[in-house]
């Protein structure tokens, strides 16, 4: 028998699930056909971005984050599959095939901050620079993998968990994080 906390999370989750849809479906700019939300997932989408598309079956978990800023666009395949805690922060255009799935906590950035190393190192917290990404058909990225801008991953590729992708990937590629593991014995 569900307590009465049970019920009410529940109801509260519902009530966010069906705000996030309305949401995406007033957005003039969004399209999609089928989607499934998760508990707690939070789509911010500013009024004048480019494009935000999501194919059928579209699969978002828990805890999941996606931003679209002004004049960018996102685009998602159909049978997507996004677990708990990714997230998507798009300022120029990220492009996700069909098929594909992220493991927990997959980190997508199109952009870094502007910054100048000469003569004085100066970081601007509020510019950014900006390259797009995009993912191919038939992928997976692992647990815990960060996608940096300028990126594309080809057709059916694997990224490996823990992996920072930083420069293109071929299409028919496993990337793998080789980590080596040191064990030291105590006395």
């Amino acid at each position: 028998m569900k307590t009465n906390l049970n019920m009410l999370h529940e109801i509260l989750a519902k009530l966010q699930r069906k705000s996030q849809i309305s949401l995406l479906r007033k957005h003039p700019n969004v399209s999609f056909k089928e989607i499934k939300l998760g508990t707690s997932n939070h789509f911010i989408l500013h009024g004048n971005l480019k494009k935000v598309s999501i194919g059928e079956g579209g699969r978002f978990r828990n805890y999941v984050h996606v931003l679209v800023q002004q004049n960018a666009s996102l685009e998602i395949g159909n049978n997507f599959f996004m677990n708990n805690f990714c997230s998507i922060n798009c300022l120029d255009s990220i492009s996700i095939g069909d098929n594909t799935l992220f493991g927990e906590n997959v980190k997508l950035y199109d952009h870094n901050h502007a910054y100048e190393t000469h003569p004085n190192f100066k970081l601007y917290s509020s510019e950014f620079t900006t390259a797009p990404i995009k993912i191919g058909n038939n992928c997976w990225l692992g647990s815990n993998v960060t996608v940096l801008k300028g990126v594309t991953i080809g057709d059916n590729c694997i990224i490996g968990a823990g992996s920072t992708i930083h420069k293109d990937i071929p299409s028919n590629t496993t990337v793998i994080n080789h980590q080596e593991l040191i064990f030291k014995t105590h006395q």
